[in-house]
């Protein structure tokens, strides 16, 4: 009982942080997420180094580095937090930053005397792919029509899908969904989550029409699915990443939750799929 009343406050209080940072916008929302970047990116990168002996910290810090200017930089182009003359300096200046990174990153390499160099800077690399990016990309929402809404509904729509998966499986799931990756998850709970995505869609556009006025209830209907579908694919990526380490859990930060990458997993697969159906839907609509 006392480890479910500490579960559901953190969850309460994690949940309202996020939901404060995308309604605020701005500096707020880049900071906020910034910081869950370098959390989610330490836990990776501890984790994943751990069979290897440990990731240098020289390089972990130039990872780090690399983590933030890519969320940062594109928070700051796409919701255009320096004034317009600087737009098109400040998107130069992040590639440029960037590329540098890339490059200092594989220099630090050869001079490392690790016993699987090629391993690490895979690893180095696949944190910045797999974590930092998508959260970066998290700010193009900012850029589409309704963004904010659409953006908050995103993560109405992923806790519906847990919660939805976990209620169905837990009820009728019989049918294992994955087995050699995620023993627990059935077909039932997996369809289970995305109807409940599917449903938080059309409550909310009918609900709250005015927060949804350029997508229709169709659109935000699919979106559900999409959410559904890669919410699901992000928890298993994780999963498959933690199965071949031996870890339970990527850290515990989150009382009662585990790690920042435990609680994201989902969402970095969410973003560029659900960010891809929505440039889709505005250009083809």
């Amino acid at each position: 009982m006392k480890n479910l009343i500490l579960r559901s406050i953190t969850g309460a209080i994690y949940v309202a942080l996020i939901c404060a940072s995308v309604l605020a916008g701005g500096w707020y929302f880049i900071v906020f997420f910034g910081l869950i970047s370098l959390v989610a990116l330490n836990e990776f990168y501890n984790l994943s180094n751990a069979s290897t002996g440990g990731e240098n910290i020289t390089t972990l810090i130039v990872d780090m580095v690399g983590g933030v200017i890519i969320c940062v930089g594109l928070g700051c182009v796409n919701m255009s937090l320096m004034p317009p003359f600087m737009t098109a300096v400040m998107g130069g200046t992040f590639f440029t930053v960037y590329m540098l990174y890339l490059i200092v990153r594989l220099v630090i390499q050869l001079y490392n005397q690790e016993n699987s160099p090629l391993t690490n800077l895979a690893y180095s690399y696949m944190g910045q792919m797999y974590i930092a990016l998508p959260l970066g990309l998290m700010s193009m929402y900012y850029t589409l029509n309704d963004g904010k809404a659409l953006l908050l509904t995103m993560f109405i729509m992923i806790w519906l899908n847990d919660t939805g998966a976990f209620l169905v499986g837990s009820a009728i799931g019989k049918h294992k969904l994955f087995p050699r990756i995620s023993p627990n998850k059935s077909w039932e709970g997996f369809v289970g989550g995305v109807l409940f995505s599917i449903i938080g869609g059309a409550v909310v556009k009918l609900c709250f029409p005015d927060y949804y006025e350029t997508i229709s209830l169709g659109s935000l209907c699919g979106l559900g699915l999409v959410v559904g579908i890669f919410a699901t694919w992000g928890d298993l990526a994780e999963s498959l990443i933690k199965r071949t380490l031996g870890v339970k859990d990527s850290g515990n930060i989150l009382p009662g939750h585990g790690g920042i990458l435990d609680r994201i997993d989902s969402l970095l697969l969410v973003v560029p799929a659900s960010l891809l159906y929505l440039i889709a839907l505005a250009l083809y609509a």
